[in-house]
C-alpha cells in the first residue's frame, strides 16, 4: 500500500496531514507547502505562466500540471484539493476564471473570463446534517482539444465538451456537449453542429 493510501485509510493520520498542509477553514495550501513542496511536485511546461495574481490552490496529495506554452490569467481560482487538475499545451484560462478539479483541459483551448469549471458538489439529501458537514461529491469535466469556452459561461460536474465546440457566454452547460458543436442558453442546448458533408455550420434538425 502506498504512504498516499495509507493516509487515506487512517482518518487520524489524514486529519494531522490536513492540517499540516491547510490551515483550518481554508482552501489554500500554508506557504511552505507553496515554496518547498508544489514546485517539485506539479509539473509546468516550457513556456507556460501563472500570472502574479492567480489563487492557487494546488496541494501535493493530487496532481496539477500546466502544459507548454499555457496560461492561466489574473485573479483564477485554480484548485486540485479534491481532484487532479490537467491543462494542456496552447491554452488559454482567462482572467477571472474559477477551476475546481477533477478537470482535464485539453491543447488549443480558451476560456475567455469569469468562466466556472467546478467538478465539485456538496450533499446535500440529508436534512438532519447541515449540508457543509455532509460529503462532498466529485465528477469529471473533460474539455477536449480546440474548444472556446466563452465568458460567465458554468461547466458542471459530469460534463464533456467535445472537440472544436462553443460555448456561448452566460450559457450553463449541464451536459456533455459532441464534438464540432455550438450550445447556448440556459440550460445549454444545441444550436449549431459542424456538417463535415456541406462543411457548413448547421442548426440541429428538429426531432
Amino acid at each position: 500500500m502506498s504512504l498516499k493510501d495509507k493516509i487515506k485509510n487512517n482518518p487520524a493520520l489524514k486529519a494531522f496531514v490536513h492540517r499540516l498542509l491547510i490551515a483550518k477553514g481554508e482552501a489554500r495550501p500554508r506557504l511552505w507547502v507553496q515554496w518547498f513542496v508544489n514546485p517539485f511536485v506539479h509539473k509546468r511546461g516550457k513556456g507556460s505562466k501563472i500570472r502574479r495574481r492567480t489563487r492557487l490552490d494546488v496541494l501535493p496529495f493530487n496532481k496539477f500540471e500546466l502544459g507548454e506554452n499555457s496560461t492561466i490569467e489574473d485573479f483564477c481560482t485554480i484548485n486540485n484539493g479534491v481532484g487532479d487538475l490537467f491543462i494542456g499545451d496552447n491554452s488559454l484560462i482567462g482572467m477571472g476564471n474559477v477551476v475546481i478539479g477533477p478537470v482535464k483541459v485539453g491543447n488549443n483551448v480558451i476560456f475567455a473570463q469569469n468562466v466556472v469549471a467546478s467538478a465539485l458538489n456538496h450533499e446535500y439529501r440529508d436534512v438532519d446534517v447541515p449540508i457543509n458537514q455532509q460529503k462532498i461529491l466529485t465528477s469529471q469535466i473533460t474539455i477536449e482539444d480546440d474548444c472556446w469556452i466563452a465568458a460567465n459561461s458554468v461547466i458542471t460536474a459530469g460534463v464533456t465538451i467535445g472537440k472544436h465546440s462553443v460555448v456561448a457566454g452566460g450559457a450553463i452547460v449541464t451536459k456533455s456537449v459532441p464534438p464540432y458543436s455550438v450550445v447556448a442558453g440556459n440550460p445549454a442546448k444545441l444550436i449549431r453542429q459542424y456538417n463535415f458533408e456541406t462543411q457548413q455550420w448547421e442548426k440541429p434538425k428538429a426531432e
